[in-house]
C-alpha cells in the first residue's frame, strides 16, 4: 500500500471539505459582516457544490489526456488561493465568486487523487486505499468543525479560511512529493484521446453512477439535516450538536475502513453494496421515527453513519476498476454524480422538513437505498466491471 500518497491523498480530502463545512459554524457572522441574508450566505455551499461537480468531468478527462500530477498539484494551489481570495473580498459579490472559483479547483483534484490511488494499488487493495483517502471527509466533519469554530472565536471566518488554505498548500506539497514517480505516460494518454467521454461512459458505467447519486441522496439527506433535527427534536443549541456530529463522524470513519476491508476481501461487492444500502435505510427509519431520547437517537445516527458508509467503498473501487485510459474520466464523473446526490438532498429535504416534516425522512431514505439495492443486485458483480 502507497502509505505516504495515502496520507497526502487524505490530506488533501481534508483540505477541500473543510473548505466548505467549516463555514457552517459562522453563516451568522458572514452574513452580518457581508451586509446580506442568512440564506444568501447558505447559498455559498449550492454555488460551491455546482462549480466542483462541472469542473471534475473536465479534469476527469483532461488527466486521462494529459497526466494526474498537474491536477494534484494544481488544485490544492488554487483551492488555497480561491480561499485567500475569499478572506479579502469586502463584497457578498467576491465571497462568492471566490468561493465558486475554490470549488472548481476543489473539483478538479479530488476525482483526480482516486484515480491516482487506484493507479498505485491493485483490485484487491483499491477497496483500503480509497476508504482512507475517503477518510479525509469524514475527519473534515470530525475534527475541521469543532476546530475552525474554536479557532474561529480569535481569528474570525476570514481566518478561517486563510488557515484551510495552508492545509491545501501542505497537501499539495505532499502530492508533489509522493508522485516524482509517474504512473501514466504517453501512451495511455494516446488512447485516452482515442477513447475519450463516450468510451466511458458504458452500460455498467452509467449503472455505477446511478448508484452513487442514489447513496449520496440517502447519505446527504441524513448529514445535511441531523443537526436541525436534533435542535428540533430535543431543543439543543447550535453548540450543543456538535457531540452527537462527533460522533456520527466517527460512525462514518468506521464504517469507511470496514467497508474498504469487506470491499477488498468478500467475492461479491454488488452483494456488499446493497446490504450496507438496505441496512442505512432502515436504520434511516428507525433514526426519524422514533427518538426515544438524545443518547438513542445519537446512537441510532451513530449505527446509520456506520452502515451507510460501508456501502461507498465497494462502489468506488468498482469504479477505478475500469480501463486505465478513462480511469480519471469514469472518477471525475462520480464527483459529478456525488454533487448532483448532494443537491438533491439538500433540496429534496428541505420540501419534505417543510411540507411533512422529519418523519418523512426515514421512508424517503429507505426508498432511495433499495433503489440502489436493486440497480447493484440486478447487474453482475461489482468486481468484474
Amino acid at each position: 500500500m502507497p502509505w505516504a500518497l495515502l496520507a497526502a491523498a487524505c490530506l488533501g480530502m481534508f483540505a477541500a471539505s473543510s473548505s466548505g463545512t467549516t463555514r457552517a459554524p459562522f453563516l451568522l457572522d458572514m452574513a452580518r459582516d457581508l451586509s446580506t441574508s442568512l440564506t444568501m450566505v447558505a447559498n455559498l455551499m449550492a454555488a460551491t457544490s455546482i462549480a466542483w461537480g462541472i469542473s471534475s468531468v473536465f479534469a476527469g478527462a483532461a488527466s486521462d489526456r494529459w497526466g494526474r500530477r498537474p491536477f494534484l498539484v494544481g488544485g490544492p494551489l488554487g483551492l488555497a488561493a480561491g480561499l485567500v481570495s475569499l478572506s479579502l473580498a469586502d463584497t457578498y459579490l467576491g465571497v462568492a465568486l471566490s468561493a465558486t472559483a475554490a470549488g472548481a479547483c476543489a473539483g478538479a483534484f479530488t476525482g483526480v487523487i482516486m484515480t491516482e490511488a487506484s493507479a498505485r494499488t491493485v483490485d484487491r487493495q483499491r477497496g483500503r486505499a480509497l476508504g482512507w483517502v475517503m477518510s479525509g471527509q469524514s475527519l473534515a466533519l470530525l475534527v475541521g468543525v469543532p476546530l475552525a469554530a474554536w479557532i474561529g472565536s480569535s481569528i474570525g471566518w476570514r481566518g478561517v479560511n486563510q488557515a484551510v488554505a495552508a492545509v491545501a498548500v501542505l497537501a499539495a506539497l505532499g502530492l508533489f512529493v509522493t508522485t516524482m514517480r509517474p504512473t501514466d505516460g504517453p501512451a495511455s494518454a494516446t488512447r485516452a484521446k482515442q477513447a475519450g467521454m463516450r468510451g466511458a461512459m458504458t452500460g455498467p458505467v452509467l449503472r455505477l453512477l446511478s448508484m452513487g447519486v442514489a447513496e449520496r441522496v440517502c447519505y446527504g439527506l441524513t448529514v445535511v439535516y441531523f443537526a436541525t433535527f436534533l435542535q428540533t427534536t430535543y431543543g439543543l443549541t447550535p453548540a450543543g450538536v456538535a457531540i452527537p456530529l462527533g460522533i456520527m463522524a466517527i460512525g462514518n470513519i468506521l464504517g469507511t475502513i470496514l467497508g474498504g476491508q469487506a470491499a477488498d476481501r468478500l467475492p461479491d461487492r454488488s452483494r456488499t453494496f446493497a446490504v450496507a444500502m438496505v441496512a442505512s435505510g432502515g436504520a434511516a427509519v428507525v433514526l426519524f421515527g422514533w427518538t426515544p431520547s438524545l443518547a438513542g437517537t445519537v446512537a441510532l445516527g451513530f449505527v446509520y453513519a456506520t452502515c451507510s458508509a460501508m456501502s461507498r467503498p465497494s462502489l468506488m473501487a468498482s469504479l477505478a476498476n475500469v480501463p486505465e485510459e478513462v480511469r480519471g474520466t469514469v472518477l471525475g464523473l462520480n464527483v459529478t454524480a456525488a454533487s448532483l446526490g448532494w443537491l438533491g438532498a439538500a433540496s429534496l429535504g428541505g420540501w419534505l422538513m417543510a411540507e411533512i416534516g422529519f418523519a418523512a425522512f426515514g421512508p424517503f431514505a429507505l426508498a432511495v437505498a433499495l433503489l440502489a439495492a436493486v440497480l447493484a443486485l440486478t447487474g453482475r458483480n461489482l468486481r468484474g466491471v
